[in-house]
This record gives structure tokens, sequence and C-alpha cells, in this order.
């Protein structure tokens, strides 16, 4: 069995079985990316819940694990040679866990860059937008009497989902036939951005045809299910 008691974080969230690997984490959109590629591939994990909104990710043992306080963060007793494998950065852990087992990312070479830059783009583009998106339409930011950053991140926004759009023209997922990690990194960020964020008019999401209908193909898979509320909220 792996020790993971080097490790700081297992101090404040232990690990019932320290031989699998351990996912900190919350579900949010950047957070479920992760529980439903587990959940796909049925990697055998166990989930921490961390309370972002009690600021856990800046104490010193989630800290010790991701410098960045942000989740989700592993934590694979099973890395590379063996070894532990501490791991932060959800576009990062989607590549890693699809390495690890065979699964989602395609093996040719250049369908494999392919699926990759399209993780790239929900990295820095879809997902930071959708989200500035949520706090100036939804949350502190509604208040602000200026509406200039609320439109300038819906402009944005509605422009991103456009890009998914097309893509998805003749293509059931965004590589075709193939559900690949592409897809597991947007559907919770295009499902908050229409759901949660309540933001569907803001980027004209009515207007689409493709998104609506890969967003419900991949809402129905189970893994997809399941993974969108793990952790579990206490």
């Amino acid at each position: 069995m792996a020790d993971l008691s080097t490790f700081p974080i297992t101090r404040r969230w232990p690990a019932e079985n320290p031989s699998i690997l351990q996912l900190y984490s919350t579900p949010t959109p950047n957070g479920v990316k992760v529980s439903i590629m587990l959940e796909e591939t049925g990697l055998p994990y166990e989930p921490h819940f961390i309370n972002i909104g009690e600021n856990e990710t800046w104490g010193p043992e989630y800290l010790s694990l991701n410098p960045n306080g942000k989740i989700p963060s592993i934590l694979d007793p099973d890395g590379p040679g063996g070894k532990p494998l501490a791991l932060f950065e959800s576009g990062a852990i989607l590549i890693y866990l699809a390495e690890k087992t065979g699964k989602f990312l395609p093996a040719d070479p250049a369908r494999r860059y392919e699926t990759i830059q399209w993780v790239m783009f929900q990295m820095g583009g879809l997902g930071p937008m959708f989200g500035q998106l949520g706090f100036f339409h939804k949350f502190a930011g509604r208040d602000y009497e200026d509406k200039r950053p609320r439109d300038r991140y819906a402009k944005e926004s509605a422009r991103l989902i456009r890009v998914l759009e097309t893509r998805l023209e003749d293509r059931e997922w965004v590589m075709g036939g193939e559900y690949t990690i592409a897809d597991i990194s947007m559907l919770g960020w295009v499902r908050n951005l229409i759901g949660f964020y309540e933001a569907a008019d803001l980027v004209n999401y009515k207007e689409l045809t493709n998104v609506p209908k890969w967003l419900e193909r991949g809402l129905a898979r189970p893994a997809v299910e399941r993974g969108l509320g793990i952790p579990a909220r206490p």
C-alpha cells in the first residue's frame, strides 16, 4: 500500500483507502471535469469535498498540493514509475488520466494533438470567459451600475460558443464520432452557462442547433450524470 503520509494534504483530508487515487474538488464546472473523467474511465478513486466558500483551498494543507489554491487537484499513489504523483490544473489532469487509462484521447498523434487543442480552447477561452460572465451577470458583479464589463464578457462568450457550434456541424462530438476529453472539458461549462448562470439569452443560445444537441447527448451519459454531483456537498 502506498504511503501518502508525507503529503500534508492527507492530514486535513485523510485517505480512507490510500492505495487509490485521491480527488480534492468541488462540483463546479472545473471540478466536475475530473469527476466525470474518473467516472467515465472506471478508475477507482476517493473524493474529498473542498469547501471553496470557506476558503479551504487557501489553507497550508491544500496549498502544499496546489500552490495556486484552486480546485481540482489529485494525488495518485500509483503515478509514473509506481510513485505517488500530485497534480493540479484540470486540463493537465484530464490528459494524465487519459494517458493513464488509455481512454478518451486518440492514439493517433495528429488526432491526439487536435483533441488537446480543444481542451486548451476550453481552458484558455471558454471557461474563463463563461466564468466572468457568470460573475457579472449573476453574482456580485450584477450590482455594478456600469454594464460594460458584463456586456464585454457576454459578447466574447457568445463568440466562443459559436466557435463550438461551428465545430459541431455534422459532428456528434468535438472530435467527430469519438467522445474525448475535449467534450468532458466543456460539458459542465456549457451546462452552467445556460443553467446556473442564467445567461442563455445573453449568448443567443436559442439560435444554436448543434451545441444544444451535443449538450443533451453528453448529459445523458450515466458517467456524466454521476460526475456532476461528485464530490457530494455536505
